[in-house]
């Protein structure tokens, strides 16, 4: 992770070699200063800290829901942060302040779990979670097509779409630090208790009986799921398969016991998302190709390969 990080601020259309680096941490270049503190800092920091967030979720809910296809969008908190910002874009509220469009996106992002949790009742099963996180996600998604029918023109629909597929070009410091207490608190509340995912394993009784409070531990894990990925999502725009393919890919590494696999998601998940990011600035094109476009197509022969190869072990 800290290699990709390195080599996120020293890559791009202006090259930075070590020694303009320490030119411009010391003020001596102040072009190479420039670049590195305004434009590549913040969103090499954005990228591992949505990466991580993604990650960390992924594996969090493959592990409670015991499904090897989970990720955040199952759960409709993707779907719903993203709805939150077309409706900042669509009536102009993210022109009044640049808080506004991540207020939003996390708003609806909660606005989500607690219709989650009123859909899926008192129920404990994650088969009635996965259900309710459907319906969530379904809903969401009709909202994001109603936005870009009704789009009043095309460059209203232009920015829409451009915000769905996702990116961290052109970040500053002010969307680091509107995302990390979001990530941090959502991460604190996902790392909490880990053995609880691993009691999980042996089933709703089996968890019951070692001591797992399933109530309070849906709820945590539900609300670290909002906050931590709405946070994320709020500042990089709709970004896929990061959640899903990280725990696969990260699985033959450990015991595969859902407490072990928690920090090397975070961790993967960072180094995968920067890793698309740098990649997304050195293949030639006209216009910078959209992050979540590149991990679209790194993602599904990535999860296809582990998904043939590793049927038999779920």
């Amino acid at each position: 992770m800290v290699l990709v990080a390195f080599a996120s601020l020293g890559v791009g259309p202006v090259s930075l070699g070590w020694s303009r680096m320490i030119a411009a941490m010391g003020g001596g270049d102040h072009v190479a200063r420039a670049i590195l503190f305004e434009l590549r800092l913040p969103r090499t920091l954005i990228g591992l800290m949505v990466g991580a967030m993604l990650g960390l979720a992924g594996a969090v809910l493959q592990g409670y829901l015991r499904n090897p296809l989970a990720e955040p969008s199952v759960l409709g908190a993707s779907n719903a942060s993203a709805l939150g910002a077309v409706i900042a874009l669509y009536f102009g509220i993210s022109e009044w302040s640049p808080v506004m469009l991540p207020l939003l996106a996390i708003v609806t992002g909660l606005a989500s779990i607690a219709l989650l949790f009123t859909l899926a009742g008192r129920s404990e099963s994650p088969l009635s979670l996965i259900l309710a996180g459907i319906a969530v996600s379904t809903l969401a998604g009709a909202g994001i097509s109603l936005a870009l029918n009704l789009a009043p023109n095309p460059f209203a629909a232009m920015e829409i779409m451009s915000w769905l597929l996702g990116s961290i070009e052109n970040r500053a410091m002010d969307h680091v630090w509107i995302a990390l207490p979001c990530v941090v608190v959502g991460g604190a509340l996902l790392l909490v208790n880990p053995r609880a995912l691993d009691a999980l394993s042996l089933g709703e009784d089996g968890a019951r009986s070692l001591g797992v409070d399933l109530r309070r531990t849906r709820r945590r894990l539900m609300l670290g799921v909002a906050i931590g990925v709405g946070g994320a999502v709020a500042v990089s725009g709709s970004i896929g398969f990061v959640g899903l393919i990280v725990p696969h890919l990260i699985r033959p590494l450990t015991d595969r016991s859902p407490s072990a696999l928690l920090v090397p998601s975070l961790l993967g998940g960072a180094v995968l998302l920067t890793a698309a990011d740098i990649l997304v600035r050195l293949i030639p094109t006209d216009a910078e190709l959209k992050l979540g476009v590149v991990t679209a197509f790194l993602g599904v022969p990535v999860f296809l390969f582990h998904l043939l190869r590793e049927r038999r072990l779920w």
